[in-house]
Parts: structure tokens; sequence; C-alpha cells
């Protein structure tokens, strides 16, 4: 297989920096938070970053899901600049951390910066095994499509063969996305989508059902597999159900589309056209468990890495969940210093 080139994927999210820190559920029930979730900041949330950096012991660690999901593929890939990331970042230290330690990790980041807004961040919340995260996404959301129209980023558009946007940047900038799905259909390359949250199939579903027919890979846990049914009127909550119909939803091109639902420690579930597949996981003892946080950034991570060198779907997976284990063994989306997949 000859080698990767460089810029072959390119993701688009929001770049933000994780404070995290371990929490009370108390903590949670005080900022009307939910464990394993994951939501906007409103503005009564502004006093929880003041009293989490004042009261807790923070970590600050990149993050944002996509990017998370290539700093992944490129520390199994150990090849750099195999992946590009474009979301906008505010001008100042923050801003600055989160392109150093994207960078550091084999990121070919190419940020909008924006000199009036500071650089997005959210409040990684763990209390025991489960995570709650709440994004305050400041410049992230500030990102505007004229930045995929600048020269040198469009020659990068022009040598992708893969797209990866998460349905959290649905809430930023649209249009942008669907400049890359056009992209991605008119040169028959891989356009590939996150559901990311439940509230975006609840609250975003119109610009979300817009990008739907350029989807050639859908990814997704179960919890947002269910939101999207409901929001599709489908009346089931079977996992393998809402694979088949969304494999099934009206499509631009003719390549069937993959679904790919994971689910915890139960199996991932994947469509390819009408045909499903489980592909089970192996369970982590309860002592490993550390975090989950990041886990479904890791699992499309290993994916993403495995699938964008043609390999089958069943090794995108086994990488996937690898990765995804490895992450769960550690503090927010953090990998080890050896990738022992090789």
């Amino acid at each position: 297989m000859s080698p990767l080139p460089e810029n072959t994927l390119i993701g688009m999210c929001n770049p933000l920096l994780d404070i995290q820190t371990t929490v009370e559920k108390s903590f949670l029930d005080k900022w009307g938070l939910k464990e394993n979730d994951a939501i906007l900041c409103d503005d009564k949330h502004n006093d929880m970053f003041t009293e989490l950096t004042r009261d807790f012991q923070v970590e600050y660690i990149p993050g944002g899901a996509a990017q998370n999901s290539l700093r992944v593929a490129q520390w199994i890939l150990n090849n750099p600049n195999r992946t590009v990331f474009f979301g906008a970042v505010g001008k100042d230290q923050y801003g600055e951390l989160l392109a150093s330690k994207a960078k550091e990790a084999g990121v070919n980041v190419q940020y909008q910066v924006n000199e009036t807004v500071k650089t997005g961040t959210c409040a990684a919340l763990i209390n025991g095994t489960h995570r709650s995260l709440c994004a305050h996404l400041a410049a992230a959301n500030t990102f505007t499509q004229d930045h995929l129209q600048k020269e040198e980023n469009q020659k990068i558009i022009e040598q992708a063969k893969y797209f990866y946007v998460t349905g959290f940047f649905i809430t930023v900038c649209p249009p942008a996305i669907l400049q890359l799905a056009n992209h991605s259909a008119e040169f028959n390359k891989t356009f590939t989508l996150n559901l990311s949250a439940p509230f975006i199939s609840q609250f975003f579903f119109d610009k979300l059902s817009e990008i739907l027919p350029f989807v050639d890979v859908l990814f997704g846990n179960e919890d947002e597999a269910s939101a999207f049914a409901k929001a599709n009127g489908w009346e089931t909550t079977c996992v393998k159900e809402i694979a088949l119909k969304a494999a099934a939803l009206p499509k631009k091109t003719t390549k069937p589309r993959l679904v790919v639902f994971t689910q915890g420690p139960e199996p991932v579930i994947v469509v390819e056209g009408d045909k499903v597949t489980e592909y089970p996981v192996t369970r982590l003892q309860k002592e490993e468990i550390v975090d989950t946080n990041g886990a479904g950034d890791a699992f499309v991570g290993g994916f993403l890495s495995q699938f964008i060198q043609g390999k089958g779907i069943e090794a995108s997976v086994t990488c996937g969940s690898y990765a995804a284990q490895e992450i769960i063994k550690k503090h927010g989306c953090t990998v080890p210093a050896v990738c022992k997949y090789h």
C-alpha cells in the first residue's frame, strides 16, 4: 500500500480547551448538569467556570471532539500532518496552548484566529466513571466560511480525500459544512459526520437533515441514535433498527452509507447498505476504567486511522475499540506515549 499523503483527512469542529476536574454529584445538580451528557453553556454557567478554576484542582487538556479524534488518529498513524484541522480560536494563551498540543500530536492545525473573542473552553466534569461536558464555545462559535476560501486552505481541501465533521459544528457554521460536503460529493471523496450529542438531533434537526444526504459514514452512540430516531419520528429504540433506517435515508452519491453506532461496552453496530454486523467489544476490568471522557472521540480517531488507509471495516472497528480503551484508562482524551496497535 502506498504511503498516506499529507492532508488526507480534514476534520472540522470547535477547538476547545478542556478544564477537567473531579466533582461530586451535588456539584452537577447545583449547575443543572447530567452525568454522561454534553451541552452548550448558557449565561447561568459563567460563575461555574469561575468556581472551578478558583476552588478545584483543574487540569487543562486540549479538547474539542474532532480535534481529539485527529490527535488519536495521528498517534496511531505515527506520521505527522496526515490530518488537518479547521476551527476558530482566540488570540490568547489558550489558543496558543491548543495549537502547540495539536501540532505536537502531528495535526496540521489551520485555525481561524479571532482577535476579539477568547478561545473556547469546556468544563469536563468527572464523577466516578461518568463525565459531564459543558462547553463555552466563545471564539469557536465565530468560525466563518471565508476561512475555507483562503488560497492555502483551498489547496488543502483539494488534497484531502476524507472529511470528518462533528454535529457540534452544526451550531456554528452549516455553510462551511455544506461546502466540504458538496466538494466531497462532486469529487467522489468520503464525507463522514458524527451525531455528537442528543441535543443536536433535538434542536438542530433541520440543519442536520440538510447535511445528511452527503454523509457517507455516520457515527454516533446509543443515546445519540435514540435522539436521532425520535427527531425522525421513528417509533423504535432498537439501535440496530435505527442504524438500518439511518443507512437507508436519501443520499446524494451512489456509494452505500455506512452507519457506525457504539454502545459503550456492548457491541459496535455497523450497517452497510442493508447488512448489519455486530462487533463485540473487549470489556475492561472495573479497576481499569479511569474516565470515559473522550472514548467516543478516540473510537472515531482509531476507526478513521485505518479507514483512510483503505483497510476494511473490521480493521477500522478493531482499531477504534483499541483507541477508546486506551483513552478510558487515562484522564481526559490523552494517549499513552507509545501506540501498541502496530
